[in-house]
């Protein structure tokens, strides 16, 4: 089945519980791990995860199958994640650097990260860039994608994409080599 009769199936109330079974089970988890690379803790993943596929439920119909149905929901996780995290910052009193730093702090302590020290330093590291250099680099980093894919989810130029990656990266090595 081709993303356009996929789509057909989706807004069918016919094919509509079996075709977003299926969804769920295909983008659950990269949609997961690309929430967790920017909320980093399991139980806000979660919740904006269950917040991303309602979105998508609710919005399919008004998806114009412009880009790929994969970038347009890797765009609603992403928006997602950043109001998550800018409310959770606001309701704790607290910036939005405030508020990473904090979850950074706690990053050690949370039964699921399973990282080495390393992985926590390289979160360090990711967390002193700007956001929107921070957003690209876990996007191209740890999620693999294509500048391409990037350019369609962030609504930014494939060459503003590179140098925000490029410059993402030499803050990263720096830190990583001096601390």
């Amino acid at each position: 089945m081709n993303e356009h009769e996929f789509i057909q199936a989706l807004l069918d109330p016919q094919t509509q519980n079996k075709a977003f079974q299926k969804l769920v089970g295909q983008y659950q988890k990269p949609l997961y791990y690309h929430i967790r690379s920017i909320v980093l803790n399991h139980d806000d993943a979660d919740d904006v995860l269950q917040n991303t596929f309602v979105k998508v439920f609710q919005y399919l119909k008004n998806f114009k199958q412009e880009s790929k149905l994969f970038t347009w929901m890797y765009r609603i996780a992403t928006n997602e994640a950043l109001t998550h995290l800018s409310q959770k910052a606001k309701k704790n009193g607290r910036s939005s650097m405030e508020h990473q730093a904090f979850v950074i702090a706690n990053l050690e302590a949370d039964v699921y990260f399973e990282g080495d020290e390393i992985q926590l330093k390289l979160q360090k590291a990711i967390h002193l860039l700007p956001e929107k250099q921070q957003l690209v680099f876990k996007m191209r980093y740890f999620n693999e994608l294509k500048y391409e894919e990037l350019s369609e989810i962030l609504g930014t130029s494939v060459g503003a994409l590179k140098a925000s990656y490029h410059h993402a990266v030499k803050k990263i090595e720096t830190y990583m080599l001096n601390n």
